[in-house]
């Protein structure tokens, strides 16, 4: 299979494990901490990751000195722990399909990165499509909400959300240059997940919330694992896919996220769904459709 194909493949179900995870993690983060709910799940799946890329590569202290350790901490710092805190922290405050369309807005700021550092190449078609589904997500949001019982606070929750969005635009573009520079994928993704879970794991102790770890019911242990097992699923196809094509691409086909926490979040909280949405979705599919079929252009030549 062509490397464009399995890339696309790989950032599509990247997607629908990303419109599964809010609204279930919605639900999840409402009964815990949001920084125990971080740290812990950051540390099981930096665990994995471990495992996984030892398996990779018999020299893997060879493997981890190839990159200068300042990029790894970086990722850790920006986008395995500050962005989670800040988006976790948002979406206990706003509602699961606010808080996806915000977060769908990555492929903007990342697309802006990656053209400034890492001279990626963006068509007219892939500029038409982010185009459209940023319309789409401006139409969704552009009917307001008063507070409720599972969104207590929605401008404030919507303002976190945007910074940890923001703050993964950067993660991704540094993690997508050490990958041109041939990191592996899993060692980049348990940098991410193993150091920012020991930074939240700091945050946890400083702000005297160790005791919140031990009083963990037998429900939030068991949702923590799915949620968990969720996380994995993603990160493991998300690096896989930035591997393959260009980060811009990769990102703006998360886009069909939104769609599907929309969908799930009528459900599950009953959230309203005028027609302003149902049409500002269906424009995020019609631009997800345009980029699929876009060819990655590397000016590194990779």
């Amino acid at each position: 299979m062509k490397k464009e194909t399995l890339g696309t493949i790989f950032a599509l179900i990247t997607a629908f494990i990303s419109g599964l995870a809010i609204p279930v993690n919605k639900i999840f983060v409402v009964d815990l901490d949001p920084t125990v709910f971080t740290a812990v799940r950051a540390l099981f799946i930096g665990i994995i990751f471990y495992i996984l890329a030892s398996f990779q590569s018999k020299s893997k202290r060879k493997k981890f000195k190839k990159v200068s350790w300042k990029y790894l901490l970086a990722i850790a710092v920006i986008g395995g722990s500050f962005a989670f805190l800040l988006f976790f922290t948002g979406l206990k405050l706003t509602t699961a399909g606010r808080g996806a369309f915000l977060h769908k807005t990555l492929p903007l700021y990342i697309t802006i990165f990656a053209f400034l550092f890492l001279k990626e190449k963006v068509s007219q078609k892939q500029t038409l499509a982010l185009a459209l589904m940023f319309i789409g997500t401006i139409l969704i949001y552009s009917v307001k909400i008063g507070s409720s019982e599972f969104w207590l606070d929605p401008s404030l929750g919507d303002l976190l959300v945007i910074g940890a969005t923001i703050l993964w635009a950067i993660e991704n573009t540094i993690a997508r240059k050490l990958m041109i520079k041939g990191e592996s994928n899993f060692v980049v993704s348990f940098a991410r997940m193993f150091i920012g879970a020991i930074i939240l794991f700091a945050i946890v102790i400083l702000q005297d919330k160790v005791g919140l770890l031990f009083a963990l019911t037998t429900q939030q242990i068991i949702n923590l694992t799915i949620s968990i097992v969720i996380l994995f699923g993603y990160v493991f196809s998300w690096y896989w896919s930035i591997k393959l094509i260009n980060v811009s691409k990769a990102s703006t086909l998360l886009l069909l996220a939104p769609v599907i926490s929309l969908i799930i979040g009528m459900i599950i909280f009953s959230e309203p769904v005028p027609n302003l949405q149902l049409f500002g979705s269906a424009l995020i599919l019609i631009g997800a459709y345009i980029v699929i079929n876009v060819r990655s252009e590397f000016s590194t030549g990779v």
